[in-house]
C-alpha cells in the first residue's frame, strides 16, 4: 500500500530520530583512549596548515590576565590580540566539555581496574559514577586538609608549573616534542617524573590523611 503524503513526513521524522538516536548511543558509548590520542595529535598539524599556530592549553591564561589585569608588568606588555584564537580554542573546549559532561555522558559508573579499585576502597574511595570520585572531589573536601592540598597547592604548582616551564603538558609533550624541540623534551621528562612520583608516593600519602 502506497503511503500518502502525511505518511511519507512521518516515516522520514521516524528514521531521522532513530537515526539521531543511534548516533547519540554510539558516541555515549566508553571509546578507547587511543581515538582521543589521535585526534589530539591531528590537531598540532592542523592549527600550523590552517594558520601557523602552535597547540597549548595554559597560554591561555596569560593572555586573560594580559585582557584583565591594569598592572604594568612586562610579562603582561604583548600584542595580545594576535593569540586571542587560544581564547576561542579554549572555550571551544570547555564548552565541548561540558556538552559532553552533562548530554552525552555514559550513564553507567566508570570501569575501573579491580586491583585499583580495591586499592582506593583502602582509602574509603568507592563510588566511581563519575569521572572523578566523588569522595575526594567535592565541595564539602575543599575546606579540609586533604582537599586544601588537593585543591589549593596541587592548583598552585599546576599553574606556576607551567609557566615557569613556559607551556604545560600540551604545549610541550604533545606540540613541542612534535616540533623537535629540546625543551619540550626536556619538560616532558620532568612531567612524566614528576607524575610517577606523584602516583606512587605523594597522592597515597594525601589520601591517607
Amino acid at each position: 500500500m502506497e503511503l500518502t503524503a502525511a505518511g511519507k513526513a512521518d516515516f522520514k521524522h521516524e528514521t531521522k530520530s532513530a537515526n539521531m538516536t543511534a548516533l547519540i548511543e554510539f558516541i555515549r558509548q566508553p571509546w578507547h583512549w587511543s581515538v582521543s590520542g589521535l585526534l589530539i595529535g591531528l590537531t598540532v598539524p592542523a592549527l600550523l596548515v590552517l594558520g601557523n599556530k602552535g597547540f597549548g592549553i595554559s597560554a591561555s591564561l596569560r593572555h586573560i590576565c594580559a585582557i584583565c589585569v591594569p598592572a604594568n608588568l612586562p610579562f603582561f606588555k604583548y600584542d595580545w590580540k594576535k593569540e586571542a584564537w587560544n581564547l576561542f580554542f579554549v572555550g571551544g573546549v570547555v564548552i565541548g566539555g561540558f556538552v559532553a559532561a552533562h548530554f552525552l555522558s555514559d550513564p553507567n559508573d566508570v570501569v575501573v581496574n579491580p586491583k585499583l579499585a580495591a586499592s582506593l576502597a583502602q582509602y574509603g574511595i568507592t563510588d566511581f559514577s563519575n569521572m572523578v570520585p566523588n569522595q575526594l572531589f567535592s565541595w564539602s573536601n575543599v575546606l579540609t586538609l586533604k582537599g586544601f592540598f588537593f585543591f589549593g597547592v596541587g592548583g598552585f604548582l599546576v599553574g606556576f608549573g607551567t609557566r615557569y616551564a613556559g607551556g604545560c603538558t600540551s604545549g610541550h609533550a604533545i606540540s613541542g616534542l612534535s616540533n623537535l624541540q629540546w625543551p619540550s623534551l626536556v619538560a616532558t621528562i620532568c612531567f612524566m617524573v614528576g607524575g610517577f612520583i606523584s602516583a606512587n608516593l605523594i597522592v597515597p600519602f594525601l589520601l591517607g590523611l
